[in-house]
């Protein structure tokens, strides 16, 4: 099966499905439940390019150091990758992050400087600004924004996005289980809006190939 991009709606409802994930426990040692298999899935080309730009959403968040962000404030006029996960979660996150700040410190110190990669947390209750800056740095973030607040607000900002994100549930053993989409949606710094769409099995290779057309507002 292969993923084509015929509209922009078409590839975020099925990037969505196919990416979406259901992570449980209370801790770090938690085990990853895909809801889909996604083996075999991979579009041969990474980032998707979607027919239909989507706007940047205007959250207003607290950012790892207790301050207020305003997402479409601060990174105006810059490339940004937009990422919804937690730090609980086992493999998935911790993966897509790493992989992308690996990627972003091939860039020349100029374009590092320009771009900006955005960690939302799905579970704000238990991802607290401390704990989001740590985790993010043991991935090799240092330089990724991490940001925390109202669920609601968490998960109104990413279905517009077509980012399915839902509210923790704690189950009866006392586990988390946390939903939410895996892809990663890049925008231009020429309009600031989404153009790219990057699903869980991009490599860091695909991400270090992509990001130099990015930063420039160029599709890759």
């Amino acid at each position: 099966m292969r993923m084509r991009t015929k509209t922009a709606s078409t590839v975020l409802a099925l990037a969505a499905a196919l990416t979406l994930s259901a992570c449980g426990g209370s801790d770090d040692k938690a085990e990853d439940k895909p809801i889909a298999d996604v083996s075999g899935v991979e579009p041969k080309k990474s980032p998707i390019t979607l027919d239909d730009a989507k706007a940047k959403p205007d959250l207003v968040l607290k950012d790892t150091s207790e301050k207020q962000y305003q997402l479409v404030k601060e990174t105006a006029g810059r490339p940004v990758l937009l990422y919804f996960g937690y730090t609980y979660c086992p493999d998935v996150c911790s993966t897509v992050v790493s992989d992308m700040a690996a990627a972003a410190k091939k860039l020349p110190q100029a374009d590092r400087e320009k771009l900006r990669i955005v960690f939302v947390t799905t579970d704000p209750e238990r991802d607290t600004p401390a704990r989001m800056r740590k985790w993010l740095d043991a991935q090799g973030g240092q330089d990724i924004v991490g940001l925390t607040g109202s669920f609601d607000t968490i998960q109104a900002a990413a279905k517009p996005l077509g980012i399915l994100v839902d509210k923790p549930k704690k189950e009866k053993d006392g586990s988390v289980t946390v939903s939410h989409g895996a892809q990663v949606v890049g925008f231009s710094p020429k309009d600031d809006k989404g153009h790219w769409l990057y699903t869980a099995e991009t490599t860091a290779d695909q991400y270090a190939k992509g990001l130099p057309k990015i930063v420039k507002g160029e599709n890759p």
